[in-house]
């Protein structure tokens, strides 16, 4: 063969990839804690656990951000993903009283678009910021011919640490105990495959007004609510017996996974107004309600259980951390194999 060939010729860029890197270190470097060692460049990233903890646990996450990069792409809105990426693993190991510590993320595509990916990094490192956990590291794998022209795909990965005896299981939730819900931001990363449906089926105005100052589009593709710092401060004044996030399965099937066998979460469906893009879905879509609450957060994005007790002084802190809070009900006796959450 006379002509030589190279990385390029094959598809893959390497100068691009040395772009994409120096053009996110700036961001990266912003989240960096203490306790990172070595971040971005190395093979491996470098970070020692606080001397704060005497027992400490490590928690880990990962996840990616669904079939809403779909959206992403068709509507050119690649600025808040990366958001949504680093929400959906720190708000899962925050559940188990986790401190993030540091996070990384895998980005592929097919061909490298460095404006592009650089704003779904930039994205990353917002969201890193939001959660108080450093970005240290990452993987971007340009493969020729695995993906769409323009399309990519994310995952993330968080670690955390909580002392030992801090753990939160759920084991103490009891009876009486109080239901507080955390206003979500939307959708979130869940359910936009039936999004994406309902809005093939009516092909809406996206932009036309929706929603206060916001369209439909930007209602949509809003980002993931990060819940990190005003719940880690909360844990730090009262006890926090049991949190959820309310992913894939919405209400009804994520906050029975922090119940004991024995008790159920009542929780009234009039205790907080469902969110006008909640409202359109169930009506453009036809969807029922039973549909709805085990598909959508419904405007719920994090659920905590506390003590009777401590309801009105975690309600006024959550509040004054800028986190909108409903009281949606109570822990109660479970009566034989009822489902363990009750929407009625």
């Amino acid at each position: 063969m006379s002509q030589s060939l190279s990385y390029r010729d094959a598809g893959v860029d390497i100068d691009a990839g040395d772009q994409l890197v120096e053009n996110i270190k700036p961001y990266a470097k912003r989240t960096l804690r203490p306790e990172v060692l070595g971040g971005i460049g190395g093979f491996g990233a470098l970070i020692e656990i606080s001397k704060k903890y005497q027992e400490p646990v490590l928690v880990s996450g990962t996840d990616g951000v669904g079939t809403k990069l779909k959206l992403a792409f068709e509507w050119n809105r690649h600025d808040t993903v990366g958001i949504d990426l680093v929400a959906m693993s720190v708000n899962d190991i925050l559940v188990q009283g986790a401190e993030p510590l540091f996070f990384l993320d895998y980005f592929a595509c097919g061909k490298l678009d460095v404006p592009q990916a650089t704003d779904v990094i930039k994205g990353i490192a917002a969201g890193c910021e939001q959660a108080g956990c450093a970005l240290i590291g990452g993987e971007t794998a340009e493969m020729p011919g695995m993906y769409p022209s323009g399309e990519y795909d994310l995952a993330g990965f968080a670690v955390g640490v909580v002392e030992k005896s801090k753990v939160i299981t759920g084991r103490s939730i009891g009876p009486g105990d109080v239901v507080l819900g955390l206003a979500s931001n939307g959708a979130h990363s869940n359910g936009y495959s039936l999004v994406r449906k309902i809005l093939d089926l009516k092909q809406p105005d996206l932009d036309a007004p929706f929603d206060g100052e916001r369209s439909l589009r930007d209602a949509v593709i809003a980002p993931t609510r990060i819940y990190v710092k005003p719940l880690l401060a909360l844990m730090q004044s009262l006890p926090v017996k049991g949190m959820a996030h309310i992913t894939g399965g919405g209400i009804t099937e994520n906050v029975p996974r922090v119940l004991p066998d024995n008790v159920v979460a009542q929780i009234d469906a009039a205790s907080w107004a469902l969110p006008k893009l909640f409202q359109w879905l169930q009506s453009a879509g036809n969807v029922e309600s039973h549909e709805m609450y085990r598909t959508f957060n419904c405007g719920i994005g994090m659920v905590v259980i506390v003590a009777a007790e401590h309801a009105d002084a975690a309600v006024a802190q959550l509040s004054a951390a800028g986190e909108t809070v409903h009281r949606l009900g109570l822990i109660r006796a479970r009566q034989g194999d009822e489902h363990q959450t009750q929407v009625a």
